[in-house]
């Protein structure tokens, strides 16, 4: 809708920049106010969600590139290219590369892992959130064409320059599905966070939670990418499957420890 926020000579802000750069301020702020509630070390956590934040980046463009290998395979020089530089990336793979990170700080800090997880998922959800409406002013992760009321169509000849979004066509607005998504699910998070609950639940309920919504809104989501194995699924959807089932074994593995634990 509007990719190209400041414009002077040949250089521009991106909107989607800039809503990245705030939605990961927003989130370590959030991240931060929690631990202190939870009785962490707030500038340990802090430091985590730094380092997260550059792992999820990594893990983000490692997978966009595992998705599509064969298209960076014929043309390598893409790799170093200015739009795979402003691409977004495969946010799955983000957060599989920063559970990693953070497990590997988490130990060598000795920060009680699924607390710190607990105070990280609300503070993720919300940050998503915001990262989302930059997808959607700059028309990456874009829709499958839509005949509803509330389908849009993208008309900026950045926008199609920069991400590739087909213009003068209706289409779901799967950007703000999720971003809408995720604030439901940071609302559902913060108000259990605040009431009695074990350690782990709330990082089981986020991937629970946001596994479901990503897997369904995937079907109204365009793909670039062929989907393996010939099956209806894509792979972000197997990821989610998988995430989900892990979720739910957190939320089970909760539910069973005794109450001191």
């Amino acid at each position: 809708m509007l990719p190209k926020l400041i414009h002077w000579d040949s250089y521009y802000l991106p909107t989607y920049g800039l809503l990245v750069a705030t939605a990961f301020l927003v989130a370590l702020w959030m991240a931060g106010r929690l631990a202190v509630r939870a009785g962490l070390d707030r500038e340990r956590v802090m430091n985590l969600g730094i380092y997260c934040a550059l792992a999820g980046i990594a893990g983000a463009k490692i997978a966009m590139f595992l998705f599509d290998w064969r298209s960076y395979l014929a043309h390598p020089g893409e790799i170093f290219s200015l739009e795979t530089l402003q691409a977004a990336g495969v946010y799955q793979g983000g957060l599989l590369l920063a559970l990693l990170t953070a497990v590997l700080y988490m130990r060598h800090h000795r920060l009680a892992g699924l607390l710190t997880a607990d105070v990280f998922a609300p503070a993720i959800a919300l940050g998503h959130a915001i990262g989302r409406l930059g997808c959607f002013s700059a028309g990456c992760c874009w829709g499958t064409r839509c005949d509803r009321p509330w389908a849009v169509t993208f008309r900026n000849p950045d926008a199609h320059q920069l991400t590739g979004v087909p213009l003068g066509i209706p289409l779901h607005p799967a950007q703000l599905y999720e971003a809408f998504a995720n604030v439901a699910i940071f609302a559902v998070l913060y108000w259990r966070f605040h009431r009695p609950h074990r350690n782990g639940t709330i990082l089981g309920l986020y991937l629970v939670l946001y596994s479901t919504a990503r897997f369904g809104i995937e079907f109204v989501r365009f793909h670039e990418q062929e989907l393996p194995f010939g099956l209806p699924l894509s792979i972000t959807q197997w990821i989610a499957l998988a995430t989900l089932a892990l979720g739910a074994w957190l939320l089970l593995r909760a539910r069973l420890r005794p109450a001191s634990a």
